[in-house]
């Protein structure tokens, strides 16, 4: 059986083939240029296994429709990238491929990928976000995803400005918000250069790790979760854990009595592997409820 995975983030496609073990067995990536343009590299990587393909797991960029009942059910609506805009993913696929196939956020789809096979393997409730170009957060309780009358937006939940940081947020939309003061962009326009370019023991590690266990804290009070997981590019700054556990410390100052923080908020044990894990999974969940 081969599964498909798309990755459709903002910068980048990655798509993938697997199979029912979740093996990646071939993946290209892309950037994201214009849907005409980047749709067709996609749709012309999957149609040398359109004879042998049995789903395809997605995960895209958002805000989108999740919603199997909307007229809009497939689509990217209101995303900042314009060209995308109200743009109907699913169904530009269903053309061309009449399989089964999964739609979710990007960042749910990494979080699904640690909860079947990574750092929220055996537990009942796990959150991630990722913590790159954007931030994104995508929950999970007994591998339902946590959704309502649409997807969590929790990268933009609002944050207290640190002491020292005088950054007026880059959110289009709300400024101060933890996208808006934590994603990779923040914190170039408040030091003056890229992250990695910046020294470990930079002072704005400090300003990054308070936003971050603000996310932390507000996801312990609102859903107190078996495992938080920080992904993202910004994650792989190796110091910046242990500064988020101390921060993280100080905020809750001994309200809750959470599990081991070195256990309870983790790095993905998948890596950059973890939404197209996620994908594959989810294309082989939608083959056996199809």
């Amino acid at each position: 059986m081969v599964y498909g995975s798309i990755e459709a983030g903002g910068t980048k496609f990655v798509c993938a083939i697997g199979d029912a073990e979740l093996n990646i067995n071939k993946r290209v990536s892309f950037p994201t240029t214009t849907p005409e343009e980047t749709m067709k590299l996609v749709i012309e990587f999957f149609q040398e296994y359109k004879d042998d393909l049995e789903s395809i797991g997605i995960g895209s960029f958002g805000p989108i429709d999740i919603h199997r009942d909307s007229p809009t059910y497939g689509y990217i609506t209101s995303t900042p990238k314009l060209a995308w805009q109200n743009y109907d993913f699913v169904g530009t696929l269903k053309k061309v491929f009449d399989v089964p196939m999964a739609w979710t956020t990007d960042v749910n789809a990494a979080c699904y990928g640690e909860y079947i096979a990574g750092a929220g393997q055996g537990f009942s409730s796990v959150v991630y976000y990722t913590v790159g170009t954007g931030v994104g957060g995508g929950a999970l309780q007994d591998g339902v995803f946590v959704e309502g009358f649409s997807h969590p937006e929790m990268g933009h939940m609002l944050v207290r400005n640190h002491p020292d940081d005088s950054f007026e947020g880059n959110c289009p939309f709300h400024k101060t918000c933890l996208e808006g003061m934590a994603a990779g962009p923040a914190i170039q326009k408040r030091a003056g250069k890229k992250g990695q370019e910046l020294a470990e023991d930079d002072p704005n590690w400090d300003i990054e790790a308070y936003y971050l266990a603000q996310c932390a804290y507000n996801t312990t009070l609102m859903l107190a979760p078996d495992k938080i997981i920080l992904g993202g590019g910004v994650m792989k700054q190796k110091q910046l854990l242990g500064k988020v556990y101390q921060a993280f410390d100080q905020l809750m100052n001994g309200y809750v009595k959470t599990p081991k923080l070195e256990e309870y908020i983790v790095t993905p044990e998948l890596g950059d592997n973890a939404g197209t894990i996620g994908c594959l999974a989810l294309a082989r969940e939608s083959k056996l409820h199809s």
